[in-house]
């Protein structure tokens, strides 16, 4: 092969590999969705901290993907973020579902979690959930943690729990 043949192949080797590479890339920040039809309905959830929830992140339930976020906004009148969710039509969700923001491992992305209730009637198209539970902060817990450490005296000592031997010379009843 000559080197003009040789520099085409890697040319198109490259190409491929930075394609490859851009559709990772999309695929990952969920920005690429092949299945842009629209069929299911939209839920409304109010939480008082989202966290770092974005659009397009999924809801989930039962670890299974039925929808995704479609807006988030701040409602100006209750300063609670409306988290607007677009749920496939082949998931049904009952009246007391609960809404739950979780986090994938410690630092990965977020996402809702749905539990389903027992109650007959199900969610329809523009209703809310009413049972949410926001995102729990990493960063709040240990800095509450790290004040309530700071906040124990080093001089007081730990109080008996009850359990001790008794002193030598003493009967215990």
């Amino acid at each position: 092969m000559n080197k003009r043949t040789i520099d085409l192949w890697v040319g198109i080797f490259v190409a491929i590999g930075l394609s490859a590479l851009f559709f990772l890339a999309l695929k990952v920040g969920n920005l690429l969705n092949f299945k842009e039809e629209r069929n299911g309905y939209e839920l409304m959830a109010r939480f008082e901290n989202i966290g770092n929830l974005k659009p397009r992140a999924p809801v989930k339930s039962a670890g299974v993907v039925v929808g995704r976020i479609e807006k988030i906004r701040l409602d100006p009148k209750t300063y609670e973020a409306e988290v607007r969710i677009h749920l496939e039509n082949q998931y049904q969700f009952s009246r007391d579902t609960i809404a739950t923001i979780y986090t994938n491992g410690l630092l990965g992305e977020q996402f809702i979690g749905l539990e389903a209730g027992g109650d007959s009637e199900y969610l329809k198209d523009e209703e809310s959930i009413k049972k949410t539970q926001s995102a729990i902060q990493i960063e709040k817990l240990i800095s509450q943690f790290m004040f309530s450490q700071a906040q124990k005296s080093p001089d007081t000592p730990d109080a008996p729990t009850g359990n001790a031997a008794p002193a030598a010379g003493v009967k215990k009843k």
